[in-house]
């Protein structure tokens, strides 16, 4: 079964653009409030069941919380209303607060023009498919409101900012602090400038804020974990020890060195997960994506942890992850789960690992990446006409075995089609950096000479 609405990441599109409407959005409550009201709650008769809804700085985001809670409601469903707050303190003020779901606004890293809507179940996980094809389901369906006596109900969370600050603190060894250490931090305008600067600050570190007035247009506009080099200039001109970046809704991390070096999603995961095999802390191994570069693999292999690969999205590696009984993974897009942490990925509270690393271990960045050189790799999107199945035609399978024989091991290709546009992503990567880009650009051409030869659908 294809989900109609639901992606990789809740439902996601353009303000103002089905499905992105005050009337979808509404519906969309009204069945979610109904296949939550569904369920065994062991709720007294007269209580009803509660989900928190938080969302980022996006302007948009008042037109969907009151669409969002209006369905909510006439389902019977007790809404509270957290404000902008960063989407892994919805994961964990559900859980906190022992509501029956949680709802965050946000289209993550995408501009502001964007919106979406996506779900945490009451323990502070992705919902399960089922779940979420029971919603799309509910949406065939009327909306018909429960008599008044049954309406739900709407209160504000005043403190909701201030008891996620604490939960990041508690993330963080008790006998350790960030004092002596100075810290640029980019909030991207997002959901998180209220919360990660005081965590940072509270913990000891000197603390400069960049990408913290939210004006409601202006989320990840030059700023966060896709637009780093405002925050590389700042580390720099600062002369600070580590740059923090996250995204729009807070749960992606990349990183800067005291050089004004970046470093991602990959660099990241292998610093914990390094820190944690040398201290003899790393429980289980360690689960990436079929992204995560080809050199980060090596050196888990090198040091004996267990890897393993999930599809692209944070929620397979939390499935993979949950499968294999690891505590560590992430993506090279900044998601980095730590499990004995927190129960979805957190910019915040993977940040303060990689901090902890370096308080331990007295190391900067540069130093605790060192040793992880990442291959080259080059992805290119091609469009192709929906419907076409790129991967059984015979000359791409061509083209790519011959890439692969001649990088014999130390090298890869991936072609994986867009879940949310008409694209096919090409990914290679290897040692040398023009045969990857020569087999990329190669690949492509291929890809768009046969999908342009063809009709949709026939391969």
């Amino acid at each position: 079964m294809t989900k109609k609405f639901f992606g990789t990441d809740g439902v996601r599109g353009r303000v103002g653009e089905y499905p992105i409407t005050p009337e979808f959005i509404m519906h969309l409550g009204y069945s979610a409030g109904k296949v939550i009201a569904a369920a065994d709650w062991h709720l007294s008769r007269d209580e009803n069941p509660g989900v928190l809804i938080g969302k980022d700085t996006r302007i948009s985001g008042y037109l969907l919380e009151s669409a969002l809670q209006a369905g909510l409601i006439a389902a019977g469903v007790d809404v509270y209303l957290a404000g902008p707050i960063p989407t892994p303190a919805v994961a964990y003020l559900t859980r906190a607060l022992r509501l029956q779901a949680g709802i965050v606004i946000s289209a993550s890293h995408n501009p502001f023009e964007d919106n979406g809507i996506k779900f945490f179940s009451s323990h502070g996980n992705k919902l399960e498919d089922k779940v979420e094809f029971a919603i799309e389901a509910g949406l065939e369906n009327p909306i018909v409101t429960m008599p008044s006596m049954k309406l739900g109900k709407a209160k504000r969370i005043d403190d909701a900012a201030g008891r996620y600050i604490e939960f990041c603190k508690n993330s963080f060894p008790s006998d350790l602090n960030l004092r002596g250490l100075k810290l640029v931090v980019d909030c991207a305008h997002g959901a998180s400038y209220h919360t990660a600067p005081h965590v940072f600050h509270e913990l000891g570190a000197d603390v400069v804020s960049i990408g913290v007035e939210p004006d409601g247009k202006n989320i990840n506009d030059g700023y966060g974990a896709t637009a780093t080099a405002n925050l590389q200039e700042a580390v720099k001109s600062h002369n600070a020890d580590f740059g923090i970046a996250l995204d729009g809704d807070g749960d992606r991390l990349m990183m800067v060195g005291s050089d004004g070096r970046l470093y991602d999603g990959d660099h990241i995961l292998y610093v914990i997960a390094k820190h944690r095999h040398m201290m003899g802390t790393l429980k289980g191994g360690v689960v990436g994506t079929s992204m995560t570069n080809l050199a980060f693999e090596n050196k888990m292999m090198e040091m004996g942890i267990p890897f393993t690969r999930s599809k692209v999205g944070d929620r397979y590696v939390m499935e993979k992850m949950l499968q294999e009984g690891s505590q560590l993974g992430g993506e090279n897009s900044g998601h980095i789960i730590c499990l004995d942490r927190h129960t979805t990925g957190d910019g915040i509270v993977a940040a303060l690992q990689v901090l902890h690393a370096a308080c331990v271990d007295k190391r900067i960045l540069s130093q605790s990446a060192s040793d992880l050189m990442l291959y080259p790799q080059v992805l290119l999107n091609v469009t192709i006409t929906k419907g076409v199945d790129c991967s059984s035609h015979n000359l791409i399978q061509e083209v790519v075995a011959a890439a692969g024989a001649e990088f014999n091991g130390r090298g890869r290709v991936l072609l994986r089609p867009s879940g949310t546009e008409p694209v096919l992503r090409i990914m290679v990567e290897g040692e040398d950096d023009q045969r990857v880009r020569y087999w990329a650009d190669t690949i492509a051409q291929v890809v768009r000479e046969v999908t342009q030869a063809l009709p949709p659908g026939v391969m």
